[in-house]
């Protein structure tokens, strides 16, 4: 596979001959070089995006919609390679790097049939001839993070695609290798140059030079929320459109009616997915008192069990943190917890794995958390379980709500009136009854409160890169 940068249908390094190098977190190993490019190459790709932009919002959805229908079919093909590219630069085990590579393929091709779907509306206005048409906003910026490299480009890739627009991305440093090779796939599959435009390089000069061009109508970015509140201030001078995933920190609630052993299935699924690096992962478990010994009990034998190591190893669980920022981070969080009097049921260190890196953290389960610990108001971003226990629905709810963010939460119950005012007791944009997985690309997935705005998924994904126009019209009386 080629380690440039696609600039309007070429494949090309950094002006100035710079790059950087790519590593497995796992080993240190090197496992690849690419550009590493500034403000004049991010200029270049947009002048690419803006010129290839009126001729595909010209072709017809039906022609956008195959190409989607090539690259998904690509994606099902390539699947092993891809999937061990990934497991290669970001870590996971290569049985979620599959599944990484099934879930952006379903993107493409929910993103293909839902475009066939938008129509122009003509409400009843009386006197008048009125029409509601949707056309692509223009070119569409979008930076996205290493926990889901390939998936998380093709949630922004998919809808611009389907409805019109042109795009230029930046993929993380850590996981750039990922992206180009969902690039090479795309422009095998048809897509033609300049519709697809990808710079590798320095985030805040490529980000400064995308916002500060006024070509560039959208953006979207899924990382931190201090770097969405940036983003924001930025977009205001050529007022920008946005769409920003940023921070999570789910509860999970465990009420009293559910099973003990179903409750821990679902919290193993949905914490150590990707080691506990995902935005959408349960960071606080509130407990109903009733069940909280059992709980605490069986999560911690099953997380005590998890086997760490290389991701591409048979029989591995959890691979390493993405950095060694990534692993300071969960040690403090930790180590503050402790020191404010949670106790520690199993890990609370990093865990040695012979002959590979020193990122790998044990899975932890702490109780007696309380609001005043990092853990209990900050994403950790790592395989550690924060446990409180709670009496009552009121007292569970006040504390799953008592965040700053509102991406996910979990919530485990057979009461079906519960389940019924969930949708107004939780604070949320995704809630999961149940449900350890409740991101597909079918429906919408974003925040609420400092997790951010927009949704990517389903017709609602394509609606964030679309604009209204409204034709009022009064025909002129006959001669």
């Amino acid at each position: 596979m080629t380690e440039t940068n696609l600039i309007d249908g070429r494949w090309v390094g950094a002006d100035s001959g710079a790059s950087f190098e790519v590593h497995d977190p796992a080993t240190d190993r090197v496992v690849g070089r690419v550009p590493n490019a500034g403000a004049v190459e991010a200029r270049r790709a947009v002048d690419a995006a803006f010129g290839a932009f009126s001729a595909w919002a010209a072709r017809p959805a039906v022609e956008r919609a195959e190409v989607l229908r090539v690259l998904a079919a690509r994606l099902g093909s390539d699947r092993d390679e891809l999937a061990a590219l990934l497991t290669e630069e970001q870590g996971k085990p290569r049985s979620e790097a599959r599944a990484e590579i099934d879930y952006a393929r379903s993107f493409f091709e929910v993103s293909s049939d839902a475009c066939l779907s938008i129509r122009d509306e003509s409400p009843s206005v009386p006197g008048k001839k009125v029409s509601v048409h949707r056309r692509p906003v223009g070119v569409a910026a979008a930076i996205t993070p290493w926990n889901f490299p390939i998936a998380m480009l093709a949630k922004k890739m998919a809808p611009a695609m389907a409805v019109g627009c042109t795009q230029v991305l930046k993929p993380a440093e850590q996981t750039p290798l990922s992206a180009i090779a969902l690039l090479e796939r795309a422009m095998d599959s048809g897509v033609p140059s300049g519709v697809l435009n990808l710079v590798t390089g320095d985030p805040a000069e490529i980000g400064a030079a995308w916002l500060e061009d006024s070509r560039v109508r959208k953006f979207s970015f899924t990382g931190s929320t201090e770097v969405g509140r940036l983003l924001m201030q930025g977009a205001a001078t050529n007022l920008q459109r946005l769409s920003l995933e940023l921070g999570g920190h789910a509860p999970m609630i465990v009420f009293e009616d559910a099973s003990v052993d179903r409750a821990v299935d679902i919290a193993m699924a949905a914490k150590y997915r990707n080691g506990g690096q995902t935005c959408i992962c349960p960071n606080r478990f509130l407990v109903h008192r009733d069940l909280h010994d059992q709980f605490v009990s069986r999560l911690a034998s099953r997380s005590a069990a998890l086997v760490s190591g290389r991701g591409d190893q048979p029989g591995v669980d959890l691979g390493p943190m993405i950095d060694d920022e990534a692993v300071r981070k969960v040690e403090a969080h930790v180590a503050d917890a402790v020191d404010r009097g949670a106790g520690v049921v199993t890990g609370g260190e990093r865990r040695r794995v012979d002959g590979l890196a020193d990122r790998f953290f044990a899975p932890t389960v702490l109780t007696g958390c309380t609001p005043e610990m990092r853990c209990w108001t900050e994403e950790t971003f790592g395989p550690v379980c924060p446990v409180r226990m709670f009496d009552g629905d009121e007292e569970a709810m006040a504390m799953a709500n008592d965040s700053e963010f509102g991406l996910a939460s979990y919530v485990v119950t057979n009461d079906q009136e519960r389940i019924r005012r969930l949708g107004d007791d939780l604070h949320t944009g995704i809630i999961g009854v149940n449900d350890p997985g409740p991101a597909i690309a079918s429906v919408p997935f974003g925040g609420v409160k400092h997790s951010g705005f927009g949704r990517e998924g389903g017709r609602w994904g394509l609606e964030e890169y679309l604009e209204l126009v409204t034709v009022s019209t009064i025909e002129s009386p006959s001669a």
